[in-house]
């Protein structure tokens, strides 16, 4: 086959839609390199470092219009570079495909990340709300087929557009492949001396966002009364100052913010943390969940919408808006150490549901239905 991808996040994301663009088309070219695969990406220098093997081609605008105009050759023009590229398949990795694309003869695959805009408004503006729901139902409608990253994904495009199930796939996001290995001396040694890393620590992977809930982390720690410090590793928003008052006034002094980490040096953190702690109220998936049980590190997450798809039966539940309950949780997994135990074996079993071979089959499984 010949793949085309929307690879623009890929090339210029280095989270979130970027990390699944990139694992997504890492995993494929590693476990099929018999098709030939096409990174459809605008202008411009990259701002992430996306190395490609030699089954893949990168593509860029061909004409004048849409070298000036990369919105437009993306949504309109990109149709024609298909066909003029033999594309089999296109599969808009993040959440949208071109317009005229149905149209062209082209077949297409469309993934759905999650419709939070439209499960909590109140967490978005107008516009970016009516944006987003024009360019995620119309992608639903002309699509061919729909991977959702999880089974709450596919139950919401169901709910909110109204779309048949039997044209969704639910194919879970793929983990990067530097989280499925242990790091060695030198790599923990190097990187707990750069980043001052304590000798224990609870840890936080994620945005600082409302959505997130870190507060609820740090009210848990406050009613525990530990003095294990909680490492958070993620970038900031407007809901950053409200956590930082509240450790202010609480005085606080044993959590450390650090905004970014390379994904090479992130399994360290995850690999020396004694609890990964992810209170999200809700997620599409949750991939971090994912980086942490392969880590083999215990993890605490909310027991609602997607997260025990994420974390399995190897994963501790707790109401996420409850800092008691979750406080209880993390004394639990510090102080039994034969549960603690079994927590981390039973969730490094669950993640090799997750390992890049089964999520590359899944991905052609779904392609092979169309072509």
């Amino acid at each position: 086959m010949r793949i085309g991808f929307d690879a623009k996040r890929a090339f210029f994301n280095k989270s979130g839609l970027g990390n699944y663009s990139r694992d997504t088309i890492s995993i494929l070219t590693g476990n099929y390199s018999e098709h030939s695969y096409f990174l459809y990406t605008p202008p411009g220098t990259p701002t992430v470092n996306f190395t490609t093997g030699s089954s893949v081609s990168v593509c860029k605008p061909m004409n004048y219009i849409g070298r000036k105009l990369p919105f437009f050759w993306r949504s309109f023009i990109l149709p024609n570079q298909l066909k003029s590229d033999r594309i089999d398949l296109y599969h808009g990795l993040s959440n949208e495909i071109p317009f005229s694309i149905k149209n062209s003869g082209i077949k297409s695959v469309v993934t759905i990340h999650d419709l939070i805009f439209l499960r909590f408004p109140e967490w978005y503006p107008f516009i970016d709300r009516k944006i987003y729901e024009v360019k995620f139902r119309r992608s639903c409608r002309d699509a061919d087929r729909i991977i959702a990253i999880s089974k709450q994904t596919k139950d919401d495009i169901i709910e909110f557009f109204g779309i048949d199930q039997n044209k969704i796939d639910v194919v879970y996001q793929g983990c990067n492949s530097a989280f499925q290995k242990k790091a060695d001396t030198e790599q923990v040694s190097r990187i707990r001396k750069k980043y001052s890393i304590p000798d224990e620590y609870l840890l936080y992977v994620g945005t600082v966002e409302k959505r997130k809930n870190l507060l609820t982390i740090v009210e848990a720690l406050k009613l525990s009364n530990l003095n294990i410090p909680l490492v958070v590793v993620g970038g900031h928003t407007s809901y950053t100052g409200q956590v930082i008052n509240y450790i202010r006034n609480k005085n606080m002094r044993n959590i450390r913010f650090i905004k970014h980490v390379d994904t090479n040096e992130l399994p360290v953190f995850y690999q020396n943390a004694k609890i990964f702690i992810y209170p999200s109220i809700f997620e599409g998936f949750g991939i971090p969940i994912q980086e942490a049980l392969f880590s083999k590190t215990p993890v605490i997450t909310s027991k609602t919408g997607c997260f025990p798809e994420a974390g399995g039966p190897g994963s501790v539940y707790i109401d996420p808006v409850n800092a008691e309950d979750l406080a209880d949780a993390i004394l639990k997994l510090l102080k039994d150490t034969p549960f603690r135990e079994k927590v981390v074996s039973e969730g490094y079993t669950y993640a090799q549901n997750f390992t890049n071979e089964k999520i590359a089959k899944n991905l052609i499984e779904v392609y092979k239905k169309i072509v």
